[in-house]
């Protein structure tokens, strides 16, 4: 916890390296359900069997780079309690939105607003903004069909930094519903 404050609220410190810019790499990626509920289906005979907000998880992700064309999802899996993504971002690659690159830029109030907003927003297409879609477009579903659902706050990255490390996190995800008796999100 820190003693800033924004809007009377205390923030808690971004997890993310303060060395990085996130608009470009490789990621590992999870991200959990609220208290870690079984929302998107449950395994059995060591299959993914999909609830319908499942599916459409699975759907949003293999959608992802139609929304965000500097993103690709080459290797994921949708757990009962959460997802574990590979996400590769190239930070060459141009969108439309590149004349205004800070999601604040679209806020259409006064322009010391915009400019608070700018340094606090996420950059649009790096890694928090891409999962804040996934995010966002889930829940507005969930709640779209009243299903019950929340997503846990935040998520977890970790930076790709070789070959050897991709390989073994591809290797854990290509395994994740197979070792699901042994995964630590399985409660």
């Amino acid at each position: 916890m820190t003693d800033e404050k924004f809007q009377n609220k205390y923030r808690i410190p971004s997890a993310r390296a303060q060395w990085h810019d996130y608009d470009g790499g490789l990621y590992f990626v999870t991200v959990c359900t609220y208290q870690k509920r079984y929302y998107f289906g449950s395994i059995f005979d060591n299959q993914m069997v999909f609830s319908p907000i499942g599916k459409y998880v699975v759907k949003c992700i293999e959608e992802l780079s139609a929304h965000f064309p500097n993103a690709e999802i080459p290797l994921y899996v949708v757990m009962p309690n959460h997802i574990h993504l590979i996400v590769a971002i190239d930070h060459e690659t141009k969108t439309n939105h590149d004349i205004c690159r800070d999601v604040a830029c679209y806020v259409s109030t006064g322009k010391t607003k915009n400019e608070t907003m700018a340094l606090i927003s996420p950059k649009q297409g790096t890694l928090a903004t891409i999962i804040r879609g996934l995010k966002s477009a889930v829940t507005r579903y969930a709640h779209k069909n009243q299903i019950e659902f929340n997503w846990q706050p935040r998520f977890h990255d970790h930076i790709i930094r070789n070959v050897d490390e991709c390989n073994h996190i591809a290797e854990y995800i290509e395994n994740n519903v197979v070792l699901w008796n042994m995964d630590e999100l399985n409660k």
